[in-house]
């Protein structure tokens, strides 16, 4: 898939990515009121997760079994394939965007640039915010919306529209509008919340939330090559806010351990 995105709803930044991109041109503004009377179920927004994650995962470039990524994530995330009630299961898109999604059947994707970039205890922090969206129902809005642009329905026919079953130009068209969907600032909040309670009840090293921040933070700074970055961060709360409220309540905890300057890493962290 060519795509331009970093959603990580938790990064809410990217670089240039490789990906097959579809473009879907001037889509109806879906968030009115008759989509949001629209009625969806959580097994619908599974349903339609499962074809769009089915959709990406043919159309990028996946690591395989034996691949450094596939076992640097599974060292980290073994564990969490049930994690809070969710049923989840995770996979390594071998592209140059810095990201990480979760969608709303429990598939968590992590791209290999963000992996070669952040740290064990930041990885965690990162992939802990998405199950956070997964588990706060953020993704089925995310994927409610997706569905409604590559139907092209409109606020009249959305508010009494069931599910239809979508052709494969849709799908595709489904799977691009989830990706550049965009959380509410609301919604990050809560998900970082969900990250630092996920980190501190596992015994991780709470501060590598603040640390991947921070880092977020830099690339949100990178001058006109990242001119793509600034875009996104504009809807989002301000990382450096983000990383301080982290450090603030890893303080109150007594789990505040000062990691220093953080730069970004000049070589890749997964080898």
């Amino acid at each position: 898939m060519k795509k331009n995105f970093i959603g990580i709803t938790f990064l809410s930044a990217m670089y240039h990515v490789e990906a097959q991109k579809i473009n879907l041109g001037k889509a109806t503004d879906i968030i009115s009121k008759g989509a949001k009377a629209f009625t969806f179920t959580n097994a619908e927004a599974v349903k339609l997760s499962q074809e769009s994650v089915a959709y990406m995962d043919k159309n990028n470039q996946l690591a395989g079994s034996k691949d450094p990524y596939t076992i640097r994530l599974n060292k980290l995330f073994a564990k969490h394939k049930s994690q809070d009630g969710l049923i989840l299961n995770y996979k390594v898109y071998k592209v140059k965007d810095i990201n990480a999604f979760a969608c709303a059947d429990g598939s968590v994707r992590v791209f290999s640039s963000l992996m070669d970039m952040m740290t064990d205890d930041e990885l965690l922090a990162v992939i802990g915010h998405e199950i956070g969206h997964v588990k706060n129902e953020d993704t089925k809005d995310a994927i409610k919306s997706a569905y409604l642009k590559a139907a092209a329905l409109d606020a009249a026919s959305s508010a009494s529209s069931k599910v239809a079953t979508l052709n494969d130009s849709q799908v595709g068209k489904m799977a691009n509008a989830f990706l550049d969907a965009s959380h509410s600032k609301k919604q990050e909040s809560e998900a970082d919340v969900y990250s630092y309670d996920f980190m501190k009840a596992n015994h991780y090293n709470v501060v590598g939330a603040y640390t991947a921040f921070k880092k977020l933070a830099l690339l949100s700074e990178g001058g006109s090559a990242q001119s793509g970055l600034q875009k996104m961060f504009n809807s989002h709360p301000d990382s450096n806010k983000r990383a301080e409220a982290i450090k603030k309540r890893a303080e109150k905890d007594g789990l505040w351990k000062d990691p220093g300057t953080v730069t970004l890493p000049k070589t890749k962290l997964t080898k």
